[in-house]
């Protein structure tokens, strides 16, 4: 089995180091985003471990310290589906951090039923885009101080199923589980791609990433049937550190072999969907998304 989920591992590594650098990883008391932390940890960075259960997060923050010499982890609480834990996770990040060259957007919730976050948003497009999106919009000030920085936003395969559904983004009126994991994946594509037209200027790069297949907790939503399928074909699923491999990738590799604003799947360029290179598309939701938060982006 092992031999087998080599085949689907991309052939890639890196020594670069990133000491003085900063890291925040969303998500990062579990799976790829864990997996993520570890590794820049390794590789000197101060990494932020920006969690919804604290308990989990420094329980997260403890293991990497005990597997990765010399580790510079910290746990802080964010619970990306409430604006409010978002602004207060912002506030002490510039109450205690001078520099942050490194945000990854890792964490996401994946094909829930129906429910809304603290704001009221539908929670799959209101954690996995409205939450990043309004965290970066926080944080940039930050970003562009210590350029060259990076923003790192995860979507997935599933953003070539997606449509921005504007007329009924909260799924009050055709609410489908997958329907709205693909949309709120491809509005990371589309995110990604606005972002990265706004701030490269300014010394922040941002690229979006594809992990594949991963086994990690955000299938616990899947239904049996589906949860059936995932384990009979379990040979070529990844495990959280490959699926990491990508979103390091982003982070290590020297500006100038990437594309800021690029859609990246095991450790190379790839393309995505043709309305994930909707640039009117992505332009409208910006303005949709700072209208939702009630924010001004220019």
């Amino acid at each position: 089995m092992q031999a087998l989920r080599s085949l689907f591992m991309p052939k890639w590594s890196s020594d670069v180091r990133l000491e003085g650098k900063t890291a925040i990883v969303t998500g990062a008391n579990v799976g790829i985003g864990k997996e993520t932390a570890k590794d820049l940890a390794g590789r000197g960075a101060r990494v932020i471990l920006a969690c919804r259960d604290m308990a989990k997060g420094e329980q997260a923050a403890r293991d990497i310290m005990r597997d990765v010499k010399g580790a510079k982890v910290v746990a802080r609480h964010l619970d990306v589906a409430d604006t409010k834990s978002i602004c207060l996770f912002a506030e002490n990040i510039y109450n205690n951090e001078k520099t942050l060259h490194f945000l990854i957007n890792n964490a996401g919730v994946a094909m829930c039923m129906y429910a809304t976050t603290v704001d009221g948003y539908e929670m799959q497009f209101g954690v996995n885009h409205l939450g990043h999106f309004f965290l970066t919009f926080l944080l940039l000030d930050l970003l562009k101080h210590s350029a060259p920085s990076r923003v790192i936003n995860l979507s997935s395969v599933a953003h070539n199923m997606g449509k921005i559904q504007f007329d009924d983004l909260s799924g009050e009126k055709a609410y489908h589980p997958i329907r709205a994991y693909a949309q709120s994946k491809l509005a990371n594509v589309l995110f990604t791609c606005e972002l990265a037209k706004r701030t490269e200027a300014l010394g922040v790069m941002a690229y979006s990433v594809d992990p594949g297949m991963v086994e990690t907790e955000i299938t616990r939503h899947l239904k049996l049937p589906l949860v059936a399928i995932t384990k009979a074909i379990g040979f070529v699923m990844k495990t959280p550190a490959v699926g990491a491999y990508t979103s390091i990738y982003c982070a290590v590799t020297p500006e100038n072999q990437l594309l800021t604003g690029g859609y990246y799947r095991d450790c190379a360029r790839a393309e995505c969907s043709r309305a994930g290179q909707d640039d009117g598309t992505a332009l409208k939701l910006w303005a949709v998304s700072c209208h939702m938060l009630g924010i001004r982006w220019r």
